[in-house]
């Protein structure tokens, strides 16, 4: 048998959520057993990365709030480390779980909802949520806290359930100290003391007409403090809004990135809209290009370019993406492999930070100029049912040798695959670092 080629891919490690860490229910009349949703980090300060499994108390599809009641932590190698809570089902979306250094002590922590069993709550209520940070090492609370703004609110449908922190520097701490979250119409700022930094509500609520359901952070004027984009609207650090107005239909998905030149702008997914810092229109590919922008990422496809391109999902729930550079050129037209939800494509430095990025979709790594993809080998199909049975991907340094590995799980599953291209060498070694694409992964349902 012949050796596999320089950077085709191949499985690391297959990694097993640890039983006592799992639940079970029924699909279609037969058992299944499954993890949930699943985070990952140096929770033990070991230049390792360390994985984390959440269920919540709701679903959270149309309704509920998201509401997790169990958290546990284990190793690579799949060593249980510690668990709280009980009980849960697995979330529907991914919710408000993240991991990260939030002392700069070398250590992750876990910041997170949890369900407060003392107080009753309607499903599409937070009143009995509390707010934490868990040492990530023992997953005893370090800090907690219950908010009057984070307990009002309450809603349902599509511009409700998408409950994702998303950890900035709001204060200019010079690290990620701070975080935000978007709950409905409104979105909440915290300091690292959970304290209420500022809050936003938007007017504009009504399906495929409202602001991102995933805000972006990220610092677009270059004052060293961050900014919050719902596509709709840019807020600075300190809560004044920057510019608001509804720019188009479908705003589902948005960051903040360097695009043109290396200038950083505000990407947004709803007609294919680039923005600056004042809310000046650079760029809009229109509503007859991109009739429903679904899905947008930013990264450096074109070896013969030394700026990004853009790779936008431009209609909605299908694999057709469109790929334009700085200018809106029209670089290729490419049907990506088919999901259960046609969302969850993300680029990956396969090839390391300088180098062309691949880009993952559903289990296939894509060259997505070249038109290629290859299935990651081995990756069985997706379990479960409904629009979380296919493989979310965070991209990370795993084996730390300065290239990127493909972090896949499905939520309905009990294992974890990290899939790193030939050849690894263990010796180069250097430690696992986790970074904005790990914390505040854009992982999309």
């Amino acid at each position: 048998m012949s050796s596999p080629a320089r950077g085709e891919p191949v499985l690391w490690r297959r990694i097993d959520v640890p039983a006592e860490y799992t639940a079970q229910t029924e699909v279609e009349g037969r058992p299944q057993r499954y993890g949930g949703d699943v985070r990952l980090g140096d929770l033990r300060g070991t230049g390792q990365a360390d994985f984390l499994v959440y269920r919540s108390v709701d679903d959270a599809h149309d309704g509920g709030g998201m509401k997790p009641c169990f958290l546990a932590a284990f190793t690579a190698a799949g060593q249980p480390l510690w668990a709280v809570g009980d009980g849960g089902v697995q979330p529907s979306r991914p919710g408000p779980v993240a991991v990260a250094d939030l002392d700069g002590d070398g250590r992750d922590e876990v910041l997170c909802f949890f369900l407060d069993p003392a107080t009753s709550a309607s499903p599409d209520s937070l009143a009995n949520v509390v707010l934490q940070i868990r040492d990530g090492a023992t997953g005893e609370v370090v800090r907690q806290a219950a908010p009057e703004a984070l307990r009002a609110c309450r809603g349902q449908g599509p511009n409700w359930v998408h409950q994702r922190l998303l950890l900035a520097d709001f204060q200019g701490h010079g690290a990620p100290r701070d975080f935000a979250v978007k709950l409905g119409a409104r979105v909440l700022a915290f300091g690292p003391d959970l304290e209420l930094l500022w809050a936003h509500e938007s007017p504009w609520t009504e399906y495929s007409r409202c602001p991102a359901y995933i805000p972006a952070v990220g610092d677009i004027d270059d004052d060293g403090r961050d900014e919050l984009l719902g596509g709709y609207y840019l807020i600075d650090h300190d809560g004044a809004v920057l510019w608001e107005k509804p720019l188009a239909r479908h705003m589902d998905s948005v960051a903040i990135v360097p695009f043109d030149d290396g200038r950083v702008r505000a990407v947004c997914s709803g007609f294919g809209h680039v923005l600056d810092a004042a809310g000046e229109v650079v760029l809009c590919l229109g509503e007859e290009r991109v009739p429903h922008g679904q899905e947008v990422r930013v990264a450096r496809f074109d070896a013969a370019s030394e700026h990004p391109q853009m790779v936008l999902r431009h209609q909605g729930h299908t694999p057709a993406v469109l790929i334009v550079d700085g200018a809106g050129r029209e670089l290729r037209r490419l049907e990506l492999n088919a999901t259960r939800n046609n969302t969850g494509m993300e680029p990956v430095f396969w090839d390391g930070p300088h180098e062309p990025a691949r880009l993952c979709n559903g289990g296939v790594l894509w060259e997505p100029l070249a038109g290629r993809g290859a299935a990651l080998p081995g990756l069985p199909e997706p379990q479960g049912e409904g629009r979380m049975a296919w493989y979310h991907c965070i991209a990370a340094d795993v084996c730390g040798d300065s290239r990127e590995e493909v972090v896949l799980y499905d939520p309905w599953s009990t294992h974890i695959y990290v899939y790193t291209p030939q050849p690894l060498d263990e010796s180069a070694f250097a430690g696992y670092r986790g970074g904005p694409r790990q914390y505040n992964a854009r992982l999309m349902d």
